[in-house]
């Protein structure tokens, strides 16, 4: 005689379902962080740039201002590892053009001088801090090793007004057709 046990089906037992997010989490610090990262990157990168008005009242480029033109220094770069200097504008110049030589006997020594001659100018008028205000013309001539000299030269000087300036005046190029 055979007992036979009820009827019962075999079930199989259910497992509860379970998701593993950390391949999900690891992706999106990724693309937080890439999105972070390319933002900043994308931000403009701007400088403030203070220069005298380009024509003054009594006429021509500064003019009757002595203080601004106590305060212009250009800087002309041509080939050869040349540097002409001078101060104020050319039509108007204080002194005349000087050719100089790279390094902290040449263009580092008349930077600081003049540097240091227009804070206590400046400090004499009551506007202390107030510096040079140097604008760098290469020429065509000029690489590019001679540009990030003398950005490094005024970088060790502390000057913190500049101008990286592209057009040459008809005189500026006589001048330096000249030399």
């Amino acid at each position: 005689m055979e007992i036979y046990k009820k009827d019962k089906k075999v079930r199989s037992k259910k497992l509860k379902t379970r998701v593993d997010l950390t391949a999900m989490v690891s992706v999106s610090f990724l693309l937080i962080g890439f999105f972070m990262i390319t933002t900043e990157l994308g931000k403009p990168k701007i400088m403030s740039l203070s220069l005298p008005e380009k024509y003054s009242t009594c006429g021509g480029y500064g003019g009757c201002s002595k203080d601004v033109e106590e305060r212009v220094l250009t800087v002309l770069l041509d080939d050869n590892d040349r540097i002409v200097f001078y101060s104020g504008f050319l039509e108007w110049s204080m002194d005349t053009p000087k050719d100089l030589k790279y390094g902290k006997d040449g263009i580092r020594k008349e930077l600081e001088n003049r540097n240091k001659k227009v804070h206590e100018y400046s400090a004499a008028l009551g506007k202390p801090g107030v510096g040079v205000t140097v604008i760098i013309k290469p020429s065509n001539k000029s690489n590019y090793k001679n540009l990030v000299d003398i950005l490094d030269e005024i970088k060790i000087i502390g000057i913190k007004s500049y101008a990286i300036v592209n057009d040459f005046t008809p005189e500026e190029s006589k001048l330096l057709a000249a030399r």
